[in-house]
């Protein structure tokens, strides 16, 4: 089968699609042809090697130290399962799934085996290349917004908007009926309102550590906000949630402030696919191309101009 293939650190030059061994389920696997897989910013950080502040060491001792263990990056895909191992009962061959595969990758290929744990139905009113591009923002953004108490009458301040997480967290932030303010460059104002912000700051004309107001929850989703300035941005009851946190924020995050990864729940993406069956989520996802097309999207991604997510079709 075709793989993205990443041997070293490097630029987007450096993922190499090549020929690798189909794989096999094991023990609670199911191999699922891959038809959608998103290219996201954790794995231009594991493509290129380059972490948050104070995470370089450490993040090279567990993911590899000249290049990434997972030789095949990407994580969040749908597609219709192949095959299934012998103690496999929640899927069987020919189903519509959905999921991420955790710390083992492996996405950016036309075929994958991964724990069976790890999928969710797909609903048959979500395309593959939505479903796709709806795990990653979407599941980081519900995870934090539920730790944060978001609910109907509370005041959410979203900064990075347009982005994978930062459109999730607009769109969810206003389904569960919070007042949603997005910051966001002039050109994705119209979108971000779309999505359900009630107000846009554009930050090259207003810096969001300048604003006045208060939120009960102030939602960093690109990791330009310190710790110090984002709590100045809260109600006295507020939580700051640091989405892209370094190390010294990861590791003070208790209280007030959220930091750290998202778990990967199929309850969670169950009810994420559920919102785009609706049409209460818009996963905001550009088909790039085929498996060719995964440097091309790692570029899109390093310029931090990419709006919503990017997703790439293995069998096109």
């Amino acid at each position: 089968m075709r793989a993205a293939y990443v041997d070293r650190y490097g630029p987007p030059d450096s993922v190499v699609v090549t020929e690798v061994p189909t794989p096999e389920p094991r023990a609670g696997e199911v191999v699922v042809r891959v038809e959608a897989v998103a290219v996201t910013s954790g794995d231009a950080r594991l493509r290129s090697g380059r972490f948050p502040r104070g995470f370089g060491a450490l993040a090279r001792l567990g993911v590899g130290i000249r290049g990434p263990r997972a030789r095949i990056l990407g994580g969040a895909l749908s597609g219709r399962v192949e095959r299934v191992a012998p103690d496999v009962t929640a899927f069987a061959p020919g189903d519509e799934i959905a999921g991420m595969t955790g710390a083992r990758l492996r996405g950016h290929a036309e075929f994958v085996a991964a724990p069976a744990s790890k999928f969710t139905g797909k609903p048959e009113q979500v395309g593959h290349a939505e479903a796709a591009g709806a795990l990653f923002g979407g599941s980081t953004a519900l995870h934090f917004l539920r730790k944060a108490g978001v609910a109907a009458g509370r005041t959410v301040l979203v900064n990075g908007a347009s982005g994978a997480v930062g459109s999730s967290a607009v769109q969810l932030a206003a389904h569960f009926g919070a007042t949603v303010t997005a910051v966001a460059s002039r050109r994705n104002h119209d979108l971000v309102t779309r999505l359900g912000a009630h107000r846009a700051v554009d930050y090259t004309a207003t810096p969001v550590t300048t604003l006045d107001d208060r939120f009960d929850i102030v939602f960093d989703a690109v990791g330009n906000i310190s710790r110090a300035e984002g709590l100045r941005l809260l109600t006295p009851d507020g939580t700051l949630v640091l989405a892209v946190a370094d190390l010294l924020d990861t590791v003070r995050a208790r209280g007030r402030v959220l930091a750290g990864p998202a778990p990967e729940r199929p309850a969670d993406f169950a009810f994420l696919l559920d919102l785009v069956a609706t049409g209460a989520l818009d996963p905001l996802t550009e088909i790039v191309g085929d498996l060719d097309a995964v440097r091309e999207a790692h570029r899109r991604i390093d310029t931090g101009r990419k709006t919503g997510n990017l997703v790439v079709l293995p069998h096109a």
